[in-house]
């Protein structure tokens, strides 16, 4: 069996960090959403892996190499424009060749991974498996309607008004008939071949296609909100550690993971949390679901629920800084001058709350 992970996304959702940087490479919980489907597909016994990529490429390329990390082997497969999942299933048919495959979108997160699902589909005897699970707002997903033997009736893209809260969440199984089935249909009103109606063409012509129903969580992370959900149940399931260092004024409260060289001086760390490599936190207190990247500066302040990554400073603020997504090199700080006022330099789409 081999892999294919779907990494060439713009990632508008998530502007103006992915302006500059690919959003499957924004971490949760100090690791990039990307590294977390390798690894998922690695432990599902896959070292066999293909990444469609496309603006964002040779970014993925740098930062994922030939896959020896993880012992998998790497191929990458440009795609030259967002046309559809299913396009990307198209262009990677010499990769695949009739080998089975589970195809995975690198912006998603899953609970309990999906070795399972592996397992049960390399044994059986169907077609395709396709992962869905329930959601409060059906509309925004790819959707199925099931018989009410449990199998497919039908798969829908985006309903405006859906009959199902059954969602497809980006995870999906298929031997060498899902070829047959991309060439066989016709780009939808969004210019793009849609994997909702080759799967669909399967059901149409009689192919066993397995609805998996999946009872735990899963996270899309497409917008800002959406990777802070994700890094908090990230951070519940993470077993703590303490590599770093911690001074004696200090109070480690909870499920905290703190790396290598990082220094925690006359500050509270409540977890759940994640303090990364060689970062400095001096006289602050970190909240519960706060990831804090590698070689960061955290001082006199407060910070809680926030995703801070690699590299930023934020020094000396008098108000709870939370609910926050703050990307790589960023400075927040109090400035000496005088008169007292906010000065920002914000890129396109930002957000700022002030008091």
């Amino acid at each position: 069996m081999k892999g294919l992970i779907l990494s060439g996304g713009k990632g508008t959702r998530l502007y103006p960090l992915t302006y500059t940087s690919a959003k499957q490479l924004i971490p949760v919980a100090n690791k990039p959403v990307l590294f977390r489907v390798i690894e998922a597909i690695r432990d599902a016994g896959v070292s066999d892996i293909g990444i469609v990529i496309g603006d964002t490429g040779p970014e993925i390329r740098e930062a994922v190499g030939d896959g020896s990390r993880w012992r998998v082997n790497i191929t990458y497969i440009p795609q030259t424009a967002p046309l559809g999942l299913a396009h990307a299933v198209k262009i990677s048919r010499a990769f695949l060749g009739d080998d089975r495959f589970v195809m995975f979108l690198g912006d998603n997160v899953i609970q309990g991974g999906i070795s399972p699902l592996l397992a049960q589909f390399a044994t059986s005897d169907y077609n395709a498996q396709v992962v869905l699970t329930r959601v409060a707002e059906p509309e925004h997903y790819g959707i199925a309607e099931l018989k009410a033997d449990g199998s497919i009736n039908q798969l829908i893209e985006k309903p405006k008004n859906p009959s199902s809260n059954l969602a497809l969440v980006g995870i999906y199984m298929f031997d060498h008939h899902i070829f047959e089935a991309v060439e066989a249909i016709q780009p939808s009103w969004r210019g793009e071949l849609e994997i909702t109606d080759a799967i669909q063409h399967m059901v149409n012509v009689g192919l066993h296609v397995h609805p998996y129903v999946h009872t735990g969580w899963w996270i899309d992370t497409g917008k800002p909100i959406d990777m802070l959900a994700a890094n908090s149940l990230v951070l519940q399931e993470i077993p703590p550690s303490i590599e770093g260092t911690v001074d004696a004024e200090s109070r480690i409260e909870g499920a905290v993971t703190i790396g290598k060289g990082a220094e925690i001086i006359n500050s509270v760390i409540r977890g759940p949390a994640i303090i990364g490599e060689g970062t400095q936190v001096v006289n602050a207190y970190i909240g519960p679901f706060t990831s804090i990247y590698h070689h960061c500066h955290i001082e006199q302040c407060e910070v809680e629920h926030c995703i801070i990554l690699e590299h930023s400073e934020i020094v000396d603020l008098d108000t709870r800084l939370e609910d926050s997504l703050i990307g790589r090199h960023v400075e927040i700080k109090r400035s000496p001058m005088k008169p007292r006022a906010l000065k920002m330099t914000l890129g396109d789409h930002s957000k700022v709350g002030v008091l």
